[in-house]
């Protein structure tokens, strides 16, 4: 039993003055970037592993490779979402490699299985999933040393939100990347995020849980709904690296997304305009999609999400049941 809970005077406020204690709040706010940005992110790699399974069943490939996630910083993001994704239901430590100046200093994740190692271009080329976790004062040397070595089919996350999006596929000299962008919003409920001392742990919470929920977040955070558009279109963009035709991309992501066993969630025209969904045969793969125009302009796919309710109540059931496995006894969520 800690005694000392209930005495003011230790408590971590007691010592601030008076300027300082205005600043209180961005605790809260830094706390709940670091668990809405590793949920998300985890929910990411959940979706592309699904579909990874997807494309193995429906592939006439022997050996279709599970999903390889990279992260690049092993600092307090780097660590955060390393221990997040390793709760993750049918993600392996073989399949997430660090890349850090210290490896050394990762032996909770190499002991388990975790590749930890110094060699961000090894890790570029490796990765299916590259999670940059980044000072903001590093990102134009990494981006530099990273310029050639991205292939066309890696999905880049930047968990550095300091540099416009623009200007970070400009420094990667590569397309295919998703920024999620927070906006604070005023609201005393932002100490939800600090009831926990880890992520793991805060996604375990069902209040937390449901405050990071991407399409109806609270505690003083939102994200830009474009990001859920821009994780739709790049699981559409891994159809099209794997070569499949349009129709079968399509029922693939049905299956993915299928809340109503006896409707079809996703058509062509979900993804691509009119003109463009006319001209495409069947066993034509979908155009590669530019997701950073996807983060920053309105689309058909946008468009499609916001007025379907039932696509948005099956995003966030699955989000849910990304982190149901995180604990013994299920999560169950309030309807």
């Amino acid at each position: 039993m800690d005694l000392t809970v209930s005495l003011v005077s230790l408590g971590f406020e007691a010592g601030l003055g008076g300027s300082e204690r205005g600043l209180v709040g961005l605790r809260g706010r830094w706390a709940g970037l670091t668990v809405c940005g590793c949920g998300h992110a985890a929910f990411l790699c959940r979706l592309a592993a699904l579909l990874r399974e997807k494309l193995k069943h429906s592939s006439n490939k022997s050996h279709h490779p599970a999903l390889k996630i990279g992260i690049l910083g092993g600092g307090n993001i780097g660590k955060q979402l390393t221990k997040v994704l390793l709760t993750v239901p049918g993600l392996k430590p073989s399949n997430i490699s660090i890349s850090t100046k210290r490896p050394e200093t990762l032996k909770e994740f190499s002991n388990r299985g975790v590749e930890c190692y110094f060699d961000n271009c090894r890790l570029a080329l490796w990765s299916d999933v590259l999670f940059l976790c980044v000072l903001p004062s590093h990102l134009p040397r990494v981006c530099a040393e990273l310029h050639t070595h991205l292939p066309a089919h890696c999905l880049v996350y930047s968990f550095t939100t300091a540099v416009p999006l623009p200007r970070l596929a400009q420094l990667l000299g590569h397309s295919f990347v998703i920024r999620p962008q927070y906006i604070f919003d005023a609201c005393d409920s932002a100490q939800l995020w600090l009831c926990h001392n880890q992520v793991t742990t805060a996604l375990q919470d069902k209040e937390v849980l449901t405050a990071s929920c991407p399409l109806s977040m609270c505690g003083g955070l939102s994200l830009n709904q474009m990001w859920v558009s821009a994780v739709l279109y790049s699981l559409l963009n891994m159809c099209t690296a794997n070569g499949l035709g349009s129709i079968q991309t399509i029922q693939l992501l049905n299956e993915l997304f299928q809340s109503n066993p006896s409707s079809e969630t996703f058509s062509s025209l979900s993804f691509v305009n009119s003109s463009c969904a006319s001209k495409l045969s069947t066993s034509e793969p979908f155009p590669w999609i530019i997701l950073t125009d996807t983060q920053t302009k309105q689309t058909p796919l946008s468009s499609f999400l916001f007025g379907s309710k039932a696509l948005q109540d099956c995003i966030s059931a699955m989000y849910y049941n990304t982190f149901s496995g995180m604990s013994s006894e299920k999560i169950q969520m309030k309807d």
